[in-house]
């Protein structure tokens, strides 16, 4: 018989190392043998099934299993060492969750959406991948993974089934509508605040992402009061979750927008305390031009050793979030503009005189500029000819 080392097993099955280790500590493999420190395992041994899963499976639907997940892979990871979640975690589905969080959290956005690849035939697992996937694939400007998730999404928003799972697909699918500034395209439940249907373990993500499309319509009051508010409820004492870093964050962004610079430097070293020391360094290379300079002041007075990890993230990642906002708003331009927007838009890139359209619309010619300029920088365009080639 023919063997294989528990790393060659790894990699043939696609789950890590420990979670091998475990499989043999617990006889889940036949016919596995050991040899002083080393496994042996028979080359035509299969992947061991969780019975747990399965018996799960058999009763319960999508949206309870859905609800499993989410209580299985909130649980705060510890302060002084993050990945010891990852010991914690027995089924792989949930093992597989962290791996890519915590891979995300550290700029490998490839690790990130080989873990969501892992996924696949896991529905409940995927939906609970698919935010931060989607994240990871703006960060890398891979539209084409992008367009995946986004048509895996799109089948159980139009199956009209379970509100708790089409919640969930929606608030997946928000987080790129807040993400490249395109909040017309946020679901009306995110827009009014009324979280009722989803899962009450995703709603401080949800809160974090209202938060941020408040940000999108210039809403900065509002923005802090529903960052901070979601802080007093969901902060966790026991340890480190996503949201305790993003909302901080959002706090500083909202408080520098209003002109407190006091109060934006002290929200942006609490979240750099919290997650810096563990190399934690994306959620502060998305918001380095959102904070001005004070990104890299805080860095060079509290974490200089980690100023230029964030800021080459920041110039590698920025040019990825231009060609990928280019790419979407393009494909979606008529829900990333209003209905207006978009028909004087259409009418500019037909070289039809200001004076005209302005007549028509029943604005004076200076409204309509304004109006141009708004539609530019939600295209991130600069002119009537690049708005001429970008519709048509």
């Amino acid at each position: 018989m023919e063997y294989i080392s528990s790393t060659e097993a790894s990699e043939k099955w696609g789950i890590s190392p420990r979670q091998v280790q475990r499989l043999l500590a617990n006889n889940r493999i036949p016919c596995a043998k050991k040899h002083g420190r080393s496994w042996m395992i028979p080359v035509d041994a299969e992947k061991p099934i969780d019975p747990r899963r399965e018996k799960r499976l058999a009763k319960n639907s999508l949206s309870s299993d859905l609800a499993y997940v989410l209580a299985s892979t909130t649980v705060p990871m510890p302060s002084h060492n993050p990945d010891a979640i990852l010991d914690s975690m027995l089924e792989e589905r949930l093992y597989i969750q962290y791996e890519g969080e915590l891979a995300y959290l550290r700029g490998d956005f490839q690790k990130t959406l080989s873990c969501f690849q892992k996924t696949e035939g896991d529905d409940a697992a995927r939906l609970r991948a698919c935010p931060v996937a989607i994240a990871a694939a703006i960060s890398i400007g891979d539209y084409h993974a992008y367009t995946e998730i986004d048509e895996y999404l799109k089948k159980h928003l139009k199956g009209g089934g379970d509100s708790v799972i089409t919640a969930m697909a929606e608030l997946a699918a928000a987080t790129v509508a807040v993400s490249v500034i395109a909040p017309n395209m946020a679901p009306d439940w995110l827009k009014e605040g009324d979280l009722r249907a989803l899962p009450i373990q995703a709603r401080p993500d949800a809160l974090y992402l209202r938060a941020k499309y408040f940000l999108c319509i210039g809403q900065y009051e509002a923005m802090l009061a529903v960052a901070q508010t979601a802080l007093t409820f969901c902060a966790s004492a026991q340890g480190i979750t996503f949201p305790d870093i993003y909302l901080r964050l959002t706090c500083a962004v909202a408080c520098h927008c209003l002109g407190r610079g006091e109060d934006a430097r002290r929200w942006l070293l609490d979240a750099m305390d919290i997650a810096l020391p563990h190399g934690f360094i994306t959620p502060f290379a998305e918001l380095v031009t959102a904070l001005g300079g004070l990104m890299e002041q805080c860095l060079e007075q509290a974490y200089p050793e980690y100023r230029n990890a964030v800021i080459g993230q920041w110039k590698r990642t920025w040019k990825n979030w231009i060609s990928f906002h280019n790419q979407f708003t393009k494909d979606n331009i008529t829900y990333t503009l209003t209905l207006r927007e978009y028909h004087i838009a259409l009418l500019v890139a037909r070289r039809v005189p200001y004076a005209e359209i302005a007549k028509q619309h029943c604005i004076s010619v200076g409204r309509l500029k304004n109006i141009m300029l708004e539609i530019y920088g939600k295209l991130l365009i600069s002119g009537r000819d690049e708005l001429s080639k970008y519709i048509f």
